[in-house]
């Protein structure tokens, strides 16, 4: 990367800033996040390389602004770790289950932040459905939660039906709040039910992507593809029905 950023290196490389990169970092992260959930061993392994060319990248791009190097990086993420682990490195610190390091590790990470609210160290750039669990996570912690799950499930209830009133009424900033309203309940409810509202989200598309191309495979074999129109146009109840065939099959 150092031999790339050189006077006489890549032109494309060298016109990229920390902000520049931003969608690529994204970008291979969640291709890793893909090669994970797909169970490919060698992807995951491609895909790490990938990320950490993205660390590199920032760091070299740091390194010649003299701010900081790739050594820097690694030693402040290693003392990091020591120091969010007092039951490991320490002495006289216990943390017997994973949710006692869990508590542990906010707590250490709350006074090395200086963190003024609860709430602060959330990245506003986390995807909504998680930063919303998150969100309601960090609250729950001073009791502000409902008890159990069925509370939560009222509450989605209740948020539908004022989703459905703003609806009803015509009026689209109401029904934006509302949805809004909906959505980070249905996040709660989900964190609630111990699942990340991301994850689910991502498995239910990856399976709606798997059925819908099903879908397409089966209407191409039969001659009329899905996106035919005029009198090969399926209707809509011809589509539910191979959508509920193709569901009964995976």
């Amino acid at each position: 990367m150092r031999r790339l950023l050189e006077p006489d290196g890549c032109p494309w490389d060298r016109a990229q800033t920390h902000r520049s990169l931003k969608p690529y970092l994204v970008e291979e992260c969640y291709e890793l996040l893909d090669a994970i959930d797909r169970g490919d061993v060698d992807g995951v392994r491609e895909e790490l390389g990938d990320v950490l060319l993205q660390v590199v990248f920032h760091a070299e791009l740091a390194r010649a602004a003299g701010r900081f190097d790739f050594d820097d990086v690694a030693r402040g993420i290693a003392d990091k770790v020591v120091r969010r682990h007092p039951h490991v490195f320490g002495e006289g610190v216990e943390a017997r289950t994973p949710a006692e390091v869990e508590r542990r590790w906010e707590e250490v990470k709350r006074v090395e932040k200086k963190a003024a609210s609860l709430l602060d160290g959330i990245p506003p750039a986390l995807p909504m459905l998680r930063q919303s669990a998150k969100l309601s996570e960090r609250a729950a912690r001073v009791g502000f939660d409902w008890p159990d799950a069925a509370g939560v499930r009222a509450k989605v209830a209740e948020e539908l039906g004022e989703l459905d009133a703003a609806v009803a009424g015509g009026d689209g900033e109401a029904v934006r709040h509302e949805l809004g309203d909906l959505l980070f309940a249905v996040a709660n409810f989900a964190r609630h039910l111990k699942h990340d509202p991301e994850e689910v989200l991502r498995e239910c598309a990856s399976r709606f992507r798997s059925r819908f191309g099903a879908m397409e495979a089966q209407a191409q074999a039969e001659g009329r593809p899905l996106a035919a129109d005029g009198p090969g146009r399926r209707t809509l109840e011809e589509l539910e029905a191979m959508w509920q065939e193709v569901k009964r099959r995976s």
